[in-house]
């Protein structure tokens, strides 16, 4: 294979086919705007991901009085956007991105983000707070299944790893926006309902997409399940050089062809009736489940209330919340960077390590006397653990996520993934305040570090290595190696993607 190619594998009755990627080097001006018009575009909903999941955390401080809230009200509050929020979201999300394409489920999400920030900022009570929670918990799930799955099947192969990991900058950069409003709102305004501002801003992106989305296209791979082959030819000419594209066209045909000669697209018939099929999902349900489990939005949802236990004051605590939005931010830059070079299964596996490494040292951290250094200390473990999460795990389980599924149930089979981790992400940040009242910041955070050396073991013996290969080739390989076989390594001589 040629430093530039990705060869896709025999489909089962002796053709083969190759992709003769340009590295970037043979697309036109024309095809680099289109794609980077539609990364920007498309990733608005991973900014609103990161806002609305990231705002709460400062939120929490000042709504408690006017909005009476209990330590159960509170739990309700925060878990609410996930579940039964993001959990159903990413459900409907990949139903609809089935069903109305890529594009129109992207639709949808810009609604419910809108109409979501909106309640949640004049919500006069807890059950309305709840009822918008829950309404931008759809729109969270929903773009979270959809967005990576978009820029996955939009994207040339040597750009897919990019393009999918600049949904994650977005979504950390949401979480850094929201950080840094939260402060910035808390310094200029002497109100304590400004928390509402704090809310109500996340309507302007939520605008934004929703007037992007009239200038893209929906994805070639959902137009030739559809047979519309005119419409993938013309949406592949957008965004590569007319040989690739020709090259791309006759592929993601021939997949579309035979799909339909082997009667599918009822997603609950595909898997039960395809071994190989079920065990991809699982793979990708144990991924969401892993991810999650690295404690990261405990980070995210909690940090304040974390530093402001340890004895800082609540401003002094959002101020340095905002560098755990930095180093995010820091670290998924040069998490992009790295996949560029390196497998993905290494670098996964390297974050775990460290973010076991992160809580061991939070665990410690807590068993010292009350000081300055202490807090500092625990803020540095924190951000210890976002730098490995971002870098290592955050990014690459996404992309991951993107990549290996089948055409004909890539949005549904996204869509149980993403339930799963946004179920399991629900599970512990509702159980994280009354682990620590019951068991103690210590044994609390050393539970994480095991579980972190668990999933270690998980992803070197299940995670596919996708680095360099076509979304058609992987499903090939998955075809053909339902047996428990995977190949863990990627092609000789493959650079990027």
């Amino acid at each position: 294979m040629s430093k530039k190619g990705a060869m896709v594998a025999s489909h089962g009755h002796g053709s083969g086919h190759s992709v003769k990627a340009t590295g970037g080097a043979g697309r036109s001006k024309a095809n680099n705007r289109f794609l980077v018009k539609l990364t920007v575009i498309s990733t608005l909903g991973g900014l609103l991901f990161g806002y609305d999941t990231g705002v709460i955390s400062g939120a929490l401080l000042y709504m408690g009085e006017d909005l009476n809230l209990t330590p159960l009200s509170e739990a309700v509050v925060v878990s609410s956007l996930l579940f039964p929020g993001a959990a159903f979201g990413a459900l409907l999300g990949g139903k609809l991105a089935d069903a109305l394409g890529r594009r129109g489920a992207l639709f949808v999400c810009a609604v419910l983000f809108l109409v979501g920030a909106a309640i949640t900022a004049v919500a006069p009570n807890v059950p309305i707070m709840v009822a918008g929670r829950i309404l931008l918990g759809f729109g969270v799930g929903a773009a979270a299944a959809v967005v990576p799955l978009y820029l996955a099947e939009m994207a040339p192969v040597d750009a897919r790893g990019r393009m999918v990991t600049i949904n994650e900058l977005m979504i950390v950069t949401g979480q850094f926006l929201a950080f840094a409003t939260n402060a910035i709102l808390d310094a200029i305004i002497d109100d304590p309902n400004v928390w509402r501002w704090m809310l109500g801003i996340a309507t302007i992106p939520a605008v934004a997409l929703f007037i992007g989305l009239f200038f893209l296209p929906d994805s070639p791979r959902w137009y030739a399940v559809r047979n519309r082959l005119d419409d993938t030819r013309r949406v592949l000419n957008l965004s590569r050089p007319p040989a690739e594209a020709g090259e791309e066209y006759n592929i993601v045909a021939e997949h579309a062809r035979r799909d339909v000669d082997e009667d599918k697209g009822a997603a609950m018939r595909d898997l039960r009736a395809y071994p190989w099929m079920r065990r991809i999902l699982w793979i990708g349900c144990g991924l969401a489940t892993v991810q999650q489990a690295t404690g990261i939005n405990t980070v995210n949802y909690y940090a304040p209330t974390i530093l402001e236990s340890t004895g800082l004051g609540a401003s002094a605590s959002l101020i340095l919340t905002v560098t755990v939005g930095v180093i995010a931010i820091i670290g998924t830059v040069i998490g992009i960077i790295l996949l560029g070079f390196i497998n993905r299964r290494p670098l996964i596996i390297t974050g775990f390590i460290g973010v076991a490494a992160g809580h061991a040292v939070l665990a410690v951290s807590f068993l010292l006397p009350e000081s300055n250094f202490r807090s500092y200390l625990i803020l540095a473990a924190m951000l210890l653990v976002v730098f490995f999460v971002q870098t290592f795990i955050g990014t690459l389980v996404w992309l991951l996520l993107s990549e290996i599924f089948p055409m004909t149930i890539r949005g549904f089979a996204m869509g149980i993934a993403v339930f799963v981790l946004w179920t399991v992400n629900a599970a512990i940040s509702f159980a994280f305040p009354p682990l620590v009242a019951t068991l103690g910041a210590t044994l609390t955070f050393g539970l994480f570090a095991l579980i972190n050396t668990g999933s270690i073991f998980f992803v070197a013996k299940f995670a596919p290595e996708t680095r360099g290969r076509s979304l058609e080739e992987l499903e090939d390989n998955f075809r053909t190696h339902d047996a428990g076989h995977f190949v863990h390594e990627a092609p000789a001589g493959v650079r990027g993607g």
